[in-house]
Order: C-alpha cells, then structure tokens, then sequence
C-alpha cells in the first residue's frame, strides 16, 4: 500500500496452495521451485496454473547441485558426495533413475551440446528456460570457486530445436518421477534434502494450534475467531481417541480465502481441519467421518 514492494513471489508452493493464493486475490507474480530434467514436477498441473493466472515460475536445481554438468560425464558413481547441493540433488538423481541411465543422459546431452558448441550445462539450463511457464533459471555459484560467469552467457546464444528436444526426452522417458508437487521434498517423505530429512533445517515443527488442557479428559484448540465467543464452539475437542471438529469454512479472519473457486475454498478448508487434527495428535487419514 505504502509503494514500497512492487511484486510478490512464492517459493514452493504447491499447484493446490497456489490456486488458493491466486483465487484469493493475492497478486503474486513467481513461484519459485526445484525444476531440471531430473524433476520434471513443475511441468504438468503447476505450468498449466502458472499460464491460466500469468505466473512465472523462477526455476532452481536446473543443475542439479552440478550433476547436470559435463564434470560428471563417464565418471563413476562415487561413494560419497562432497557438497550439501550435490548430496540433495543425488537423491533425486537415486529417486527417479541409477547411475547408468544418469550417464546416458549425459552423453545424450553431450552431443546436443556439440552440435551448439555449448556445455551440458547450458544444455541442461535451456531446456528448463524453454519450457511455457518459467520466468528464469537460477544457477547457484560459489563464488571464487566456479562463478561460470561467461559460460552461462552462452545461454542467450542458442535456442534447442525440436529435434533437440525430443533427443533429450528420449532416455528421460526412463526416469520415474520424483513423488509429490513441488516442494513437497521439504514437506513429506520421502524428504529428498541433503541429509534425507529435515533436521538440519528445524528441530522440531510447532503444531498448527494452541493446545489447551481442560482437567477432565479432554484437550481443545482453538482458531481466535470471534464465533468462538459469540457461540462457544470451538475449533476442535479431543476426548480419549476420539477428535470432533467443529464446521469450518473458508475463512480466515475476516478475509474469504479462494473466492469464487470452490476447489481453493474446499483445500483451504481441509487445511484447517487437517491443522486441528495434527494439534490434537492425529491425522487426516484418521478421519473416519465427514457432515456436508
């Protein structure tokens, strides 16, 4: 309001939680996510949501923490990684296929980038940056180490041409997909991060609510709306194993979530209820009954 931020960008997000963003009224411009030829998980339902609103997707790990480089062409799997990125990005590299597919792959792209007089990496590179929906690929670098400054230019110099393309799809199509949507690495198993969960990131998750112990058995939480005073219900109650938890809609304060898109407000709605049931030691897949 004040003119001091001129855009608004996410990073991994979810194509659902994106939509409810998006349907909200919020005016994000990028969503920012992992996105190589190793994890092709943007390309489909994400990149059809990014177009229909006009969001760029700001595309990470196209390198594959430096898998995806000439570096590793005709080497042997190694028995350890050296760097947190190299160890992350194996990981997706042991998810979606082995270390003999990986270096098909390589020499795949090895002789697309002859034929432009370029290296794997910017192979690698244009091929996400020519995909609909990204905005821009984010090439890590350490710098004083390997900043590739001037190879990464040559980027801006060739295009891939259909041909190109489809000889680099070619041994992808034996590549599993890594599970999930987009950041769910850092949300569900399996956590493909460098140390394969997320303890060097958090040591322990707060639960989505305040948990208040009523002396009698029984534990609520509650959500600060002002029906709770009005009409004395509560977010959710727990008795023995037992969790009721009250209607809930898509709100959040005074503020409509999803506007007029009933599958944002539904998702919405289920996250909250999701929230209340995580509070009180359980999980949606508990959830044996639902009033509509």
């Amino acid at each position: 309001r004040e003119g001091m931020i001129r855009s608004l960008g996410l990073t991994n997000f979810d194509t659902a939680h994106l939509r409810v963003v998006r349907a909200s009224g919020v005016e994000v411009v990028s969503n920012q996510v992992s996105f190589s030829l190793f994890d092709r998980r943007a390309a489909g339902a994400m990149s059809e949501l990014c177009q229909e609103y006009g969001v760029k997707l700001l595309a990470y790990g196209t390198l594959a923490g430096g898998l995806l480089t000439d570096r590793f062409l005709g080497q042997p799997e190694p028995a350890a990684m050296t760097t947190w990125s190299e160890m992350k990005y194996k990981r997706f590299l042991d998810t979606a296929g082995s270390w003999e597919s990986y270096q098909d792959l390589l020499k795949v792209l090895r002789s697309v980038a002859d034929r432009h007089g370029v290296s794997i990496a910017n192979v690698a590179s244009r091929y996400i940056l020519e995909q609909p929906a990204v905005g821009g690929v984010i090439i890590g670098a350490r710098l004083g180490e390997s900043a590739h400054i001037e190879e990464n230019l040559e980027l801006f110099g060739f295009s891939l041409s259909a041909a190109d393309r489809a000889e680099i799809e070619a041994p992808l199509a034996g590549f599993a997909a890594i599970p999930g949507d987009c950041g769910d690495e850092y949300r569900q198993p399996p956590f493909l991060t460098a140390s394969g969960d997320l303890s060097h990131h958090f040591e322990s998750f707060p639960a989505p609510y305040d948990v208040r112990d009523l002396g009698d058995g029984r534990q609520r939480v509650l959500s600060g709306t002002h029906w709770e005073e009005e009409f004395g219900y509560c977010r959710a109650i727990r008795r023995g194993s037992t969790v009721r938890v009250s209607g809930t809609t898509a709100s959040h304060g005074d503020r409509l979530i999803g506007g007029t898109d009933a599958a944002a407000q539904a998702h919405f709605a289920i996250d909250k209820i999701e929230g209340a049931i995580q509070s009180l030691g359980g999980r949606l897949a508990d959830v044996v009954r639902t009033r509509v």
